[in-house]
């Protein structure tokens, strides 16, 4: 997770002493912050600049900053600001419209508060983003009393990570799987498919590319749940209606002669097919598990579709 810059870290330090300060009250100078906290001036000034563009304090002739008043903790009219607040809006905005729509200045501007303001709990989009997805993977839990047998454990643990990816598309594209973030709800989920996935003895290299493959069967069928969302909102247009447009396209392929099978599917779905996401989801955690019951017998557990 990214570090805080130092001035940010003396901006929150210093707005919890002006808390408490009324309005008009002298605030510390440049000098005295930069000897207080062992940083250079020009890193004080900059937390200074913080709270200034805030609106938190202001400069006065001949007196250097003091409070202003206006946004003194006894303000009514002042937001009350908080990091989950800041998180709970982000989330909102990418699940209406993607985290490329997120920024920190737009963020203020929805939650009505000065452009600077999120930054006195935030160092960036990267922590926020960090925070968000913590945030979405905690929403959902597991029941007290584990279901019997590893199969049934992971489709319990597959489902509610599906869930959890389905109500906010974004999450599938924050990523990759190469580069994982320390999520500790994340971790959560992952612990239930690793004691799951543990009853086939395997060494931890053998358990971890399990524990990824289970995983990407999920991201890797979510992300398309945002790309539809985009194409749609790029092209105006259905997927049916996109397909339409496409025609043309597959009527070449298909009467060609090179491609017969193809051929013979698209002529036997000429009625109509709808690519059902969480239908795909399915199958696929099925027959995933179908070949992890093949691969790795235990305790005489069979295949779900013979059960």
């Amino acid at each position: 997770m990214p570090t805080e810059p130092p001035y940010l870290r003396i901006a929150a330090a210093l707005r919890e002493k002006i808390s408490q300060l009324p309005p008009g009250a002298k605030v510390p100078s440049t000098r005295q912050l930069a000897s207080a906290h062992g940083v250079a001036n020009a890193t004080a000034a900059k937390a200074l600049d913080v709270l200034r563009r805030e609106g938190v304090i202001r400069a006065e002739p001949r007196s250097g900053h003091v409070v202003a008043g206006q946004h003194t903790a006894a303000d009514p009219k002042r937001p009350v600001l908080t990091r989950d607040r800041l998180v709970r809006a982000a989330i909102a905005i990418a699940d209406a419209e993607g985290v490329a729509a997120l920024s920190m200045r737009g963020l203020a501007a929805r939650l009505g508060v000065p452009a600077m303001a999120p930054y006195r709990y935030l160092s960036g989009k990267d922590e926020l983003v960090f925070l968000m997805a913590d945030h979405v993977y905690g929403e959902v839990g597991y029941p007290a009393r584990e279901p019997k047998g590893w199969r049934a454990q992971l489709e319990l643990s597959a489902r509610t990570l599906w869930s959890v990816h389905r109500r906010h598309p974004w999450l599938a594209h924050l990523v990759p799987l190469t580069r994982p973030w320390p999520l500790p709800n994340l971790a959560a989920h992952n612990e239930r498919a690793l004691a799951a996935l543990s009853v086939f003895g395997l060494n931890s290299a053998d358990l971890c590319d399990l524990n990824v493959l289970f995983y990407n069967h999920i991201q890797g069928t979510a992300i398309h749940l945002e790309r539809e969302r985009h194409a749609m909102g790029a092209t105006g247009i259905t997927e049916d209606e996109w397909m339409q447009t496409q025609a043309r396209g597959y009527a070449a392929l298909t009467g060609s002669g090179r491609y017969p099978v193809l051929a013979r599917m698209v002529q036997d779905l000429a009625e109509g097919y709808d690519l059902d996401l969480d239908h795909l989801f399915e199958i696929g955690l099925q027959a995933l598990l179908d070949g992890l019951a093949v691969r790795y017998p235990v305790g005489g557990e069979v295949f779900g579709s013979l059960a």
